[in-house]
């Protein structure tokens, strides 16, 4: 009984092995197929790289390894994609092997040799990507930073179509044609020095009755401007009276008559030196009655500028009642600087335009120009005589005169085009496909709205005439930057 139970107990010596589970043979089998699948996917991907690789050897263009970069820290940036260190986020790719600068391949094209931060250009990068606030870098030719400046101070840029018309940039064509000598400034209307007259009083007396009584009134010549009454003037009447009827007697008694004109040439003389008018004398001669008060009238016509008496004031010799201005020509002066002195010639023909008559121009003459400069302002008076048969030009009116010289031919561009650095004068050259070539040109005569080009341009060429101050700044900054070696 024990020797039967401890064989019983007792472990089979061959024991009979263990079926696997079908889950194990399962995954063994998936495992098998897997990396069959794998296996043959890298074979064919070797042998397609191997053939890429034959292909482009005899190009010998090496393949650029792709970027990836943080949308949220720019500066995060890896050859592999990855999650960004700081906040998480995928990286994105921004170029890989596909983005080849296709530009550079062809043939005569501008290679870009680096990328630069349009808001900090010390920030560079080989490949394209975007700064902190989400701004594409600006693409950086290699023959800008090879060339140099053209001009001191300023560098050519490339301004892409998008921001030409962001900033609003326009271009016109150098042309050939006429060139009149025009040249314009501000102008000042004066009274004409020789249109005025002061009736002047040259005996003692009363003012009886006033005829013109207010600044402003036009007058015509022999209008009775006021009545004077004066002892010595009613004395010059009748001494001429005496005279003429000497002259009567001494003619009826047989004696020479001429000492009967003298008398009355004397008399009436000094009747003319004290402005009694002919036509008074006239009279006098024909009625043979003295007046108690002379009317004094108008020597010219013209307009009353000054009145400095009033009915039954008391005048005295030297004293001017009345002045007059004749307004049928007025002066213009015009302030000429002394670059301007070549250019005016006395004769010259000038158009005046005035704010108060926006659509019309008066013409006119060069009369005369000062010989002397004006050492404060450093320029010279240029007076022109205008016509002023109808009164429109008024003195102390402000204006603009424009003198025409002889027109000639020559090159023109619009003077909007032409910026003034330092002692230059530069103009924006466009070669096409976003590219401006600063350019110092030569200036000649300016007309009108345009200028003409000595030299320094050819006709055909196109140049910058509108937000041609944006890309002046732009080409300094580029030439600073070229000038430390593009960093």
């Amino acid at each position: 009984m024990d020797a039967d139970k401890t064989q019983g107990s007792e472990a089979p010596k061959n024991p009979e092995p263990r079926r696997p589970s079908r889950r194990l043979v399962a995954v063994a089998l998936g495992s098998v197929a897997a990396g069959i699948v794998i296996g043959g996917a890298g074979m064919h991907l070797k042998m397609h790289r191997h053939d890429a690789g034959a292909t482009n050897a005899p190009a010998g263009a090496a393949a650029r390894k792709p970027l990836y970069q943080c949308p949220m820290h720019p500066t995060i940036t890896s050859d592999h994609p990855g999650d960004c260190p700081i906040c998480g986020m995928k990286l994105v790719l921004v170029s890989s092997a596909s983005t080849d600068n296709s530009a550079a391949a062809k043939p005569g094209a501008r290679k870009i040799a680096l990328y630069r931060s349009p808001m900090d250009p010390k920030q560079t990068s080989p490949a394209p990507r975007k700064d902190e606030m989400g701004m594409d870098y600006v693409p950086v030719y290699a023959d800008e930073l090879a060339g140099g400046a053209p001009v001191q101070g300023l560098a050519t840029v490339n301004i892409d179509p998008a921001r030409q018309q962001l900033i609003g940039l326009r271009t016109a064509a150098v042309t050939k044609g006429p060139i009149g000598a025009t040249w314009s400034t501000v102008a000042r209307i004066e009274v004409n020095p020789a249109g005025v007259r002061k009736t002047n009083v040259k005996v003692d007396g009363f003012v009886e009755r006033i005829y013109v009584d207010f600044v402003g009134q036009a007058v015509r010549k022999g209008q009775p401007l006021f009545t004077l009454y004066s002892p010595s003037l009613l004395s010059a009447q009748n001494e001429y009276l005496l005279a003429l009827q000497t002259r009567e007697a001494l003619a009826k008694g047989g004696a020479l008559s001429e000492n009967g004109e003298t008398l009355v040439a004397s008399a009436r003389r000094r009747l003319e030196l004290w402005d009694v008018p002919a036509s008074e004398i006239e009279r006098l001669a024909r009625t043979r009655q003295p007046t108690k008060a002379l009317t004094m009238v108008s020597p010219i016509a013209g307009v009353v500028t000054a009145k400095n008496v009033v009915q039954g004031a008391r005048v005295s010799p030297g004293e001017a009642p009345y002045e007059i201005t004749d307004l049928n020509e007025v002066w213009v002066m015009a302030d000429a600087y002394e670059t301007d002195l070549a250019r005016i010639r006395v004769g010259m023909k000038a158009t005046l335009t005035l704010p108060a008559y926006p659509n019309r121009s008066f013409s006119g003459r060069v009369a005369f120009i000062d010989p002397v400069l004006d050492p404060k302002t450093r320029t010279t008076k240029v007076h022109l005589h205008f016509s002023n048969s109808t009164r429109e030009l008024k003195p102390e009116m402000y204006g603009e005169v424009a003198l025409q010289g002889t027109a000639q031919e020559g090159l023109r561009i619009p003077a909007d085009a032409v910026i003034r650095a330092g002692t230059k004068d530069v103009v924006f050259l466009a070669h096409g496909e976003g590219r401006f070539e600063p350019r110092v040109v030569q200036l000649g005569n300016k007309s009108g709205a345009e200028v003409e080009v000595s030299s320094g341009l050819e006709e055909g060429q196109q140049v910058v005439t509108r937000a041609n101050f944006l890309v002046d700044s732009e080409s300094q900054l580029r030439a600073s930057l070229s000038a430390i070696g593009g960093k």
